[in-house]
């Protein structure tokens, strides 16, 4: 409606020209360089905020400064694909040189806890219950909340570790499911310390003839070895919109991720107005000044960077070059 009120060419300049990066209040470059040299670096935020698109945008910038990359993402609905503008069903897909992506959906992750964990944790729930595999299978991934999510903790770390890529960048799901995952393997070791109390009289696994409590204390390792992989080896960058009810869940969020030890690297600030040239981007800019404030000042003792609102849609690997400039200047 008001698109033609605004040059396209003229907005993608200027949002070019005046994207600003900011740490500590100074001017700095460089932003979103790999400065803490982790392999992974994982991207954090409500939902529809551009966390898919900062995270591939990033992927290629690694990729053109020829590491090989991949993008992965663990959302329910991913979209990595459609931003690649990539139709293939086969997983990684090489989207160029140094260049692949993942997705993992809920049947992928389904499907691989299935290998990694279920018939371990079956052992300790049939022993309890008469459930069949298949049926548990299909419980456990859909129905009780946490497990699914520590497997896609495991995998990504397992992955960063095997040294088949140099870099993996992962893009999670929209928050309340990404703290879901984070919270995961606390929640599990606060669970395995009373265990013993629950299964000591168990003595062995249905099928296996395992004893109980050598599986659990495996699960519990589990559990601590991928916390601390989230504490100690992932970058975190926050994506955020400058708008009121995205500003109110910042502190929330900080506050829940610091509770674990899991700090945020980079602050990303996206579709910002750099361009008033209609009546609309004039008050969206209005609107947005006084957010903008807000973030630079609370959490001016990181680095931030301010992505500008474009004119189209930003998916395809030429429009991604564009942000790409924005975040490594």
């Amino acid at each position: 409606m008001f698109q033609g009120r605004w040059s396209e060419v003229g907005l993608l300049t200027d949002s070019l020209k005046t994207a600003r990066v900011f740490s500590s209040g100074q001017i700095r470059k460089g932003v979103l360089k790999m400065i803490n040299h982790s392999k992974t670096t994982m991207f954090v935020g409500k939902g529809g905020v551009g966390k898919t698109t900062c995270a591939s945008a990033t992927a290629l910038h690694h990729a053109l400064s020829g590491v090989q990359t991949l993008a992965i993402s663990t959302d329910a609905t991913p979209s990595l694909s459609h931003i690649f503008e990539i139709a293939d069903d086969r997983k990684p897909v090489r989207i160029q040189e140094s260049l692949y992506f993942d997705e993992l959906g809920e049947e992928e992750v389904k499907g691989m806890w299935d290998d990694r964990f279920g018939r371990e944790v079956y052992e300790v729930f049939a022993s309890l219950v008469d459930i069949d595999y298949e049926e548990f299978v299909e419980f456990m991934t859909s129905v009780l909340p946490g497990l699914s999510e520590e497997f896609m903790v495991d995998y990504i770390r397992e992955l960063s570790q095997k040294g088949e890529y140099d870099a993996v960048v992962w893009d999670t799901a929209p928050l309340g499911q990404t703290l879901t995952l984070l919270q995961t393997p606390a929640l599990l070791g606060k669970h395995l310390k009373m265990a013993p109390r629950i299964y000591s009289k168990m003595k062995v696994g249905k099928d296996s003839r395992e004893p109980i409590l050598n599986i659990l204390r495996r699960w519990e390792r589990l559990s601590a070895e991928n916390m601390d992989f989230l504490r100690d080896e992932v970058r975190f960058c926050m994506v955020t919109i400058p708008e009121a009810l995205a500003v109110e869940q910042l502190e929330g969020i900080f506050r829940e991720l610091n509770k674990y030890g899991l700090r945020v690297r980079q602050l990303i600030i996206n579709n910002v107005v750099k361009t008033e040239d209609s009546e609309f981007l004039l008050t969206k800019a209005k609107q947005q000044k006084g957010y903008l404030e807000v973030i630079h000042d609370k959490y001016s003792g990181l680095p931030i960077v301010e992505l500008p609102m474009f004119p189209y849609e930003l998916k395809g690997l030429n429009r991604l070059k564009e942000v790409e400039k924005i975040l490594f200047p």
